[in-house]
């Protein structure tokens, strides 16, 4: 009798070829970039049409639609026709949440993940391997990306705004820094729900020459202090709340610790330091920080903590953490002096 063969399971090899592509992500970032869902907004259009309105190649385009619709983004209605789905709605521009710059197709972050082996092998920055000047110089030097990485952090911060209005009492707080702030609009949007509040926007000098329009379009502009510098070397002070989103993670202990001091030293005894970055948690569960944490790890060498790390850099620091508050992504954690100053 011959033996049995095992049995596949054909469905998790299918499931797992899914999860692989890399060639829907590019292409959804390529038609993000040429603007298609903005060209559908008023309904159906034939393929002809969208690639004369964005200056694209008819054919080509038309591939790259049936491949999406294929997913459920976008849907051929007609032979070559094609209108929106729900999967497309946010890549149109003027959706309240809109993601069409939220992943844009930046040549040395592909030229990073092609070397990603690297991180994992050594633990540190993919992107250190094709740019050795590091990510954060690279950006300085290169505007055009720079400002691509900005309008992709915008996007993002929409998702982290709703998630995070909610779940902190914002409108208790008189006077707040958002330390590593980018283009304010993070800051702009909380002052935006609570017009009791004044803001400081503290980055570097290249990265807040680009919030003015921001914060004017937020209807903020007169609340809200911008400053360049360092975070590393000194932060503005006496602010009721100070804010690092998604900064801490993008350094070293060493390095988290130089910026926390940084922070505590300008805090007032009654300060806040609120803290919203993904924090490490063991287990299966589906987490976008852990996204984030990778993400990290190939363009910087940074990453999540756990929420032990994370306290021991706090008692460094001469800071402790009073309370971890959950939203729909990451935790705030809301930190305080452990001394008087």
């Amino acid at each position: 009798m011959a033996p049995s063969r095992p049995r596949i399971d054909i469905e998790s090899v299918f499931r797992l070829t899914e999860l692989a592509d890399y060639i829907v992500p590019f292409t959804v970032r390529a038609v993000a970039d040429l603007g298609i869902a903005d060209q559908l907004t008023d309904g159906p259009r034939p393929v002809a049409e969208l690639a004369d309105a964005t200056g694209a190649h008819a054919p080509s385009l038309l591939r790259a639609l049936r491949a999406l619709a294929g997913k459920g983004i976008f849907t051929e209605v007609e032979p070559e026709v094609f209108a929106l789905t729900p999967l497309a709605e946010p890549l149109r521009t003027d959706h309240p949440l809109s993601l069409r710059d939220a992943y844009p197709l930046l040549a040395p972050d592909i030229e990073a993940w092609a070397h990603f082996d690297h991180s994992i092998r050594t633990g540190k920055a993919a992107f250190d391997q094709v740019h050795p000047e590091g990510y954060w110089s690279y950006m300085a030097a290169h505007p055009r990306d720079s400002a691509r990485f900005d309008a992709s952090q915008q996007a993002a911060t929409r998702l982290e705004l709703r998630a995070a209005l909610p779940a902190y009492p914002w409108g208790d707080l008189g006077t707040m820094v958002d330390v590593g702030g980018g283009n304010g609009a993070f800051l702009g949007g909380i002052m935006a729900r609570f017009p009791n509040l004044r803001g400081t926007l503290f980055d570097l000098p290249h990265v807040v020459a680009e919030a003015e329009p921001v914060l004017q379009k937020l209807g903020v502009a007169q609340r809200c202090t911008v400053t360049g510098g360092s975070f590393f070397e000194t932060v503005p002070a006496g602010a009721d709340a100070y804010m690092l989103k998604r900064i801490l993670y993008g350094w070293d202990d060493d390095g988290a610790v130089r910026l926390l001091r940084a922070v505590r030293a300008a805090m007032r005894p009654d300060s806040r330091l609120l803290v919203l970055e993904p924090v490490v948690e063991p287990g299966d569960r589906f987490d976008v920080g852990r996204l984030y944490d990778l993400l990290l790890l190939a363009m910087v060498g940074g990453g999540a903590r756990s929420r032990e790390h994370i306290e021991r850099l706090l008692d460094v620091a001469d800071l402790k953490l009073a309370r971890s508050l959950p939203t729909m992504m990451f935790p705030i954690l809301e930190i305080v002096p452990k001394t008087e100053a």
